[in-house]
């Protein structure tokens, strides 16, 4: 991970509501969808709202690498709002290149920084950095030693988080740096009024 991809400028975040068609992840226990749920329905934001397209693709990612046993990691892009007095952010999409992988560990390839620093400059919106998405493929969902000091050193601003994904076990956590530690913090899934075909129009009936 090289710290100059991450050296933008920090922007003031804009005051907006949180996104109205929202839920949480699938891979999610009953329990942490429960209490998400009682979350979203209060007009308080929560950490993270995550677009589903950007979701499928850190997903698919994860799983495309699932029988190898490979990790992989990429960037989160979005914007950095507020309402009501709390700060939150909205991951708007991903990007990744070539990757150095093993089971249990895994970086940009020195080769893919090119390829990387590409997809940054080609994301067509304005953008900051939102965290970092990365799998464990079969040993669940936490922040290890390297990904702690991978995030201490290389995601540094309060807005930081972490997604982790195990693309054997269906698990997937967000987390955050609190004194050192990766605390789990609260994500949900949300699309755009576009990404429904009639934008949630009921069917009129026809004479």
């Amino acid at each position: 991970m090289s710290v100059k991809i991450l050296s933008e400028a920090r922007k003031e975040p804009i005051e907006a509501r949180p996104p109205a068609n929202v839920k949480p992840h699938l891979w999610l226990p009953l329990d942490k969808t429960s209490v998400l749920e009682m979350q979203l329905a209060e007009d308080h934001p929560i950490t993270a709202y995550v677009n589903k397209h950007a979701e499928a693709k850190m997903r698919n990612h994860a799983l495309s690498m699932r029988h190898d046993t490979l990790e992989v990691m990429g960037l989160m892009l979005g914007e950095v709002r507020t309402w009501r007095g709390k700060e939150y952010i909205l991951v708007r999409d991903v990007i990744t290149s070539d990757l150095d992988a093993t089971s249990v560990s895994v970086k940009f390839d020195s080769s893919g920084f090119e390829k990387l620093f590409e997809k940054l400059d080609g994301a067509g919106f304005d953008y900051v950095i939102v965290g970092w998405y990365h799998s464990h493929p079969g040993y669940g969902c936490f922040m290890s030693e390297t990904d702690l000091k991978t995030h201490a050193s290389a995601f540094v601003s309060p807005h930081h988080i972490a997604m982790v994904i195990d693309p054997k076990n269906f698990d997937i956590a967000a987390f955050r740096l609190k004194d050192g530690k990766g605390v789990e913090t609260d994500f949900a899934v949300y699309w755009d009024e576009y990404d429904d075909p009639y934008g949630g129009l009921k069917r009129i009936p026809k004479n």
